[in-house]
């Protein structure tokens, strides 16, 4: 027989029954405590305060490209009131849809816009009567883009602005190179336009336009024009160098 009793049959009735209570619940709570445990680890969650569970954004492909100029997914913004200014449209004058551009003639940008949105857009809807083209001065890199500027107002006085302006953008020079837009050079292109050298001289060399280009700059701020070139789309604002399938679709939404 073996007389060797466990700790249980130690214990009267009494004692044994709250030591297994006790046990009961320790074990019922180490339980629960691991079942929690794996919930949080799972759902990122308890009850109802949320743990912030931060996911790595995925990298991108060797050798993709990452292009940070492509505008962003937001709302359109709201149409603003600008000026269409003194120099002349191109285009129908019962266009449905008026385009004002705010431009540097020495911007980088600008020549860029000019060669693919702008000839685009000119093509497309100027030449068939749905759009008519504005252009105001934006004339910001220094004095040299303000005589641009000022040679394009000289030339309107001689009723060829936009063949000015069409030269200074096929032409254009390197940022860099202000010794291509002196007021002798710009004298000398206007001549090669078919333009009267004597009167076009005296209208650029007396600053005829130097108010008129500064107006411009300063209605452009007003309209919140912080960089070239900036167009407006029935007073939808579209900034930068935006590809012409980005423009044409602005267009399109305003015809219809």
């Amino acid at each position: 027989m073996n007389d060797k009793k466990n700790f249980f049959d130690q214990l009267d009735p009494k004692s044994a029954l709250i030591v297994g209570l006790v046990g009961g619940l320790l074990t019922l709570g180490t339980l629960g405590f691991i079942v929690l445990g794996v919930l949080v680890v799972k759902n990122g969650s308890i009850g109802s305060a949320t743990v912030a569970v931060t996911q790595p954004s995925p990298a991108a492909p060797a050798g993709a490209v990452v292009d940070n100029n492509q505008p962003s997914q937001q709302p359109a913004p709201s149409n603003v009131e600008v000026g269409v200014g003194h120099l002349p449209a191109k285009g129908n004058a019962g266009a449905k849809v008026t385009i004002i551009e705010f431009a540097d003639f020495r911007c980088p940008f600008c020549e860029r816009f000019y060669n693919d949105a702008v000839k685009g857009v000119m093509k497309d809807y100027v030449a068939t009567g749905k759009v008519k083209y504005y252009f105001r001065h934006y004339a910001f890199l220094g004095p040299e883009s303000t005589w641009a500027s000022e040679a394009a107002e000289c030339a309107n006085a001689q009723g060829k602005f936009w063949a000015m302006h069409d030269w200074l953008y096929e032409n254009q020079a390197s940022e860099s190179d202000t010794a291509y837009y002196t007021k002798e050079n710009l004298i000398k292109y206007a001549t090669q336009l078919g333009l009267n050298k004597a009167q076009f001289a005296s209208c650029l060399n007396s600053d005829t336009y130097a108010s008129a280009v500064s107006k411009d700059l300063s209605d452009g701020q007003a309209a919140g024009v912080n960089g070239t070139p900036t167009i407006f789309i029935n007073g939808r604002p579209l900034v930068g160098a935006q590809p012409y399938s980005a423009v044409k679709a602005v267009i399109e939404q305003a015809l219809n």
